[in-house]
């Protein structure tokens, strides 16, 4: 018999090294190697773990889509594209206790009740514990069936026998095979029950949902590869403080990337938010200097958000610069283009910015609102309450183009407010918007003599 061959994994990225580091090059981390079968003479046959696919010209093969099946949630259906896709896997991380598991038995139950039989497959909780969770969410349905099993040959084995439409399995850090000897939650075992879970999933055309947890950083624990070979990864997003959460697409085969699902956490599970613009602008204050309201495109769903400013004198030899919700980087380079172009001497301030509701927005076309609201503050006269600010802010001083211009706008008009500044390069793209004053700038000199 040949010797078992070996390798070091780091157990945060998955990267791979014959021999043990104590450093990882890849994630920089410290002390995190171990080392793991990658190979054995006596594993046994792997014909179950092939297509058996021949050549065939592409002209041949058939490219319908087929069917969706809705979740009956239409925030869910929303970030997967339009439903669940036949035999697509789709993979489900997030911090613990922020909802996974609660919002998989409510799809679960939907999906139920719609006569189709269901397999939620549980390693981390006993059959009790769901059952104490479905009657608290109104989860019961008769065609709901739950496995409580770690061993992945044996949940293979019972999806098999059972045939059930979609799976869950809730975790991938809990599931184990037999064939290699490193411990549940290795970089190993959940490549290896990933992927003999997906090839089960693609040649029984049954949807799996993978539920993974992350680490520190906010990524999916285990190997890096685990996000690729899936077709569909969501991120929950959200914190205790907060009662809403944030369900974002950052992969998807089947449909746009960085799409949104906003649902409120209450105590009967997660409850959909179908407008989330007045959701994030409930409690916005009036007539408040450094409150801004702006226009964030999320995917193909465009998202009012209120940014907020605190520009105070400061009496520290270094002043504060505090970001939440945006891009600090972003924020120092807006307050430098402040300082030198419109000679608002900020160097000497503490800087505060937050985005109201605790959601974060990544695009440059926040740019706009997040110089007017430090203006609004520095200055302390109050922008008007009725107004959305959008566009990107260059070096320079210039207002440049955002995508999507159109339904920002007619987003902003539907919510009742009535000027939008924007882009002058972006307005002659802009149709007529009942109700709406276009404001079109190209420099940030424009922006204050428009806004004070």
């Amino acid at each position: 018999m040949k010797k078992a061959k070996t390798s070091f994994f780091c157990q945060h990225c998955g990267y791979m090294s014959p021999k043990w580091l104590g450093k990882c090059p890849s994630c920089n981390g410290w002390n995190c190697f171990a080392e793991e079968l990658v190979s054995e003479s006596d594993s046994g046959s792997h014909a179950d773990r092939a297509f058996d696919g021949k050549p065939m010209p592409i002209e041949e093969i058939p490219a319908e889509e087929g069917e969706r099946t809705l979740t009956g949630i239409a925030e869910i259906d929303r970030v997967l594209g339009g439903g669940i896709v036949s035999g697509s896997a789709i993979l489900i991380g997030g911090e613990p206790g922020i909802g996974k598991s609660t919002l998989m038995l409510q799809v679960m139950k939907n999906l139920a009740q719609n006569g189709q039989k269901v397999l939620y497959v549980s390693g981390e909780e006993s059959a009790h514990q769901i059952k104490l969770r479905s009657n608290r969410i109104g989860a019961a349905a008769r065609d709901l069936l739950v496995l409580v099993e770690v061993s992945l040959e044996k949940i293979l084995e019972q999806i098999k026998k059972v045939q059930p439409a979609i799976v869950v399995i809730d975790s991938i850090q809990t599931v184990y095979s037999g064939d290699l000897m490193s411990a549940p939650g290795s970089v190993g075992q959940v490549r290896e029950a990933s992927s003999r879970l997906i090839l089960s999933a693609k040649k029984n055309g049954i949807p799996v949902f993978l539920i993974g947890h992350v680490t520190k950083d906010g990524s999916i624990a285990g190997p890096k590869v685990l996000e690729h070979m899936v077709d569909t990864v969501l991120y929950f997003e959200g914190d205790s403080g907060h009662a809403y959460r944030i369900i974002r697409s950052i992969k998807n085969r089947f449909g746009p990337t960085n799409e949104i699902g906003v649902f409120e956490m209450q105590d009967k599970g997660l409850k959909e938010v179908p407008n989330p613009s007045a959701f994030f602008l409930a409690e916005r204050p009036q007539n408040a200097p450094g409150s801004v309201v702006v226009a964030s495109l999320e995917g193909t769903r465009p998202i009012l958000v209120e940014i907020q400013a605190l520009v105070s004198q400061s009496n520290l030899g270094m002043p504060r610069r505090t970001a939440i919700g945006v891009d600090y980087n972003r924020v120092s380079l807006l307050v430098a283009v402040l300082d030198k172009i419109c000679g608002l001497h900020l160097g000497g301030s503490d800087i505060f910015i937050n985005v109201a509701g605790g959601v974060r927005v990544e695009e440059p076309a926040v740019d706009l609102g997040v110089v007017a609201a430090m203006a609004s503050s520095f200055l302390d006269r109050p922008v008007d309450a009725r107004t959305v600010i959008l566009g990107e802010v260059g070096l320079t001083g210039e207002v440049r183009a955002v995508s999507q211009m159109e339904v920002r706008v007619k987003e902003a008009a539907r919510l009742g407010f009535s000027r939008c500044i924007v882009p002058k390069t972006s307005s002659a793209q802009l149709s007529k918007v009942a109700n709406m004053e276009i404001s079109a700038i190209s420099s940030l000199k424009e922006l204050l003599e428009n806004l004070f």
